[in-house]
């Protein structure tokens, strides 16, 4: 059993059913990805557009894979064609480009609309408020961006090692996405390497997990 087999193992006996674990993949090469999809796994997350353009290109077709980095307007029709879910939605702006290019190739895209909750000014995302508007707003979102399907949100917690944060920011992610339940919004993308056990008890449904899988990144990949 190489490293990586033995990670996701391990990895695999903390996360309950219903919970998906999605490899975060992105500046590890094609054959570290090679190994987790032997191991079963099929969904994994890229931040870049031309990297995860060139490890779909390379890599098996049935792989699911996760947008989570910022998605710039300009790159949108890129993805859009094969693209499992965008986690990064941080602007009506943006869902106003990924729905027309959807519109374009005829295939409904699956989003979450990152939200701000976090201390740091430096994580993107629509504020707590700005959701308010878009949840009073629900049916007309609806019928504006009818090639965009809203399944839910995501967040990030404070970078501490304060385990309190970690649980304030979720339980606020959380209830943020029951504010958009008329959507029928079900996924809560919140948890990475080093909090997603926390952020499961609080609720997620998809955790983000790289290094704790692959091991520390190189950059320059």
């Amino acid at each position: 059993m190489n490293q990586i087999e033995q990670h996701i193992a391990s990895i695999r006996t903390t996360i309950p059913a219903g919970v998906t674990l999605v490899c975060v993949s992105k500046f590890h090469p094609a054959e570290a990805i090679m190994e987790a999809y032997q191991c079963g796994e099929r969904d994994f997350g890229e931040s870049r557009v031309q990297e995860l353009l060139q490890k779909y290109e390379a890599l098996p077709k049935d792989i699911r894979w996760h947008f989570i980095g910022h998605l710039q307007t300009n790159k949108v029709k890129q993805i859009v064609p094969f693209v499992h879910l965008i986690h990064s939605v941080d602007s009506l702006r943006l869902l106003e480009v990924i729905n027309r290019e959807a519109e374009k190739i005829g295939r409904r895209v699956k989003v979450l609309l990152e939200v701000h909750v976090a201390k740091e000014e430096t994580k993107s995302g629509f504020m707590p408020e700005e959701l308010d508007q878009l949840r009073i707003k629900n049916f007309e979102l609806i019928d504006r961006f009818p090639w965009v399907e809203v399944c839910g949100v995501m967040g990030m917690a404070t970078n501490t090692d304060d385990e309190q944060e970690w649980r304030r920011c979720f339980r606020e992610i959380k209830s943020l996405a029951s504010k958009l339940s008329t959507l029928n919004t079900k996924q809560i993308s919140m948890g990475m390497s080093d909090d997603y056990l926390v952020a499961i008890e609080e609720g997620s449904t998809i955790v983000r997990i790289g290094s704790t899988i692959f091991g520390v990144r190189n950059n320059k990949v």
